[in-house]
């Protein structure tokens, strides 16, 4: 299986890297639009900043590309946010593969922002979440959150405040977790996307 990971100006694509290869699977790392057109499953893993991130992929003339890619792909963390329409983070226009917006967290002080560590993870019936047991634990690492919407296919909560974990729009997938650090759960994950998840 071709895999290939959208090179751009955001970190982490070692650990996804690494996490590939733990199921068996060696991936290309390429900003080249030929190379991703031909991918069969391209991720978009992502921490960093929206802007900088977004001017990257404006730059490789990635933006056009990645949004009529017709393979399955999956988007994490900031690849996620990124797929949005719209980021607070320093007012960034996304690519609009999901009609929902990102916003920063506002909570009680109490509660830490960023959001970092292990959570729940609440999932509908998606071929994505294929085997998972309830309930089901990921990591988590961001400042900013997509709200619920009619895209959102999985979902989490903090500090009184319930958000997208994922998103769905036909081959088009986001996690807001990190998969890759999410152990046994982001495994099964990780093998769903490349061997359950299926789009023509």
């Amino acid at each position: 299986m071709n895999i290939a990971l959208v090179q751009y100006n955001a970190g982490n694509i070692r650990s996804v890297l690494c996490a590939l290869n733990r199921l068996g699977y060696e991936a290309e790392v390429t900003d080249d639009p030929k190379r991703l057109d031909v991918a069969d499953r391209v991720i978009f893993p992502g921490v960093g900043e929206a802007s900088s991130a977004m001017a990257y992929l404006q730059e490789k003339g990635l933006d056009s590309v990645l949004v009529n890619l017709r393979q399955p792909f999956l988007g994490i963390c900031l690849g996620m946010q990124l797929m949005c329409s719209h980021s607070e983070e320093h007012d960034t226009k996304g690519l609009g593969l999901f009609d929902a917006p990102v916003k920063k967290f506002v909570l009680d002080p109490a509660y830490k922002v960023p959001h970092m560590g292990w959570n729940t993870l609440k999932v509908s019936a998606d071929p994505l979440f294929s085997g998972l047991n309830a309930p089901s634990w990921v990591y988590f690492v961001h400042s900013y959150y997509v709200p619920l919407s009619s895209q959102t296919i999985g979902t989490t909560e903090y500090g009184g405040l319930e958000f997208s974990a994922a998103l769905r729009r036909d081959n088009f997938f986001g996690c807001q977790f990190h998969p890759e650090k999410s152990g046994d759960v982001g495994e099964v994950i990780l093998k769903n996307f490349l061997e359950v998840v299926t789009w023509t």
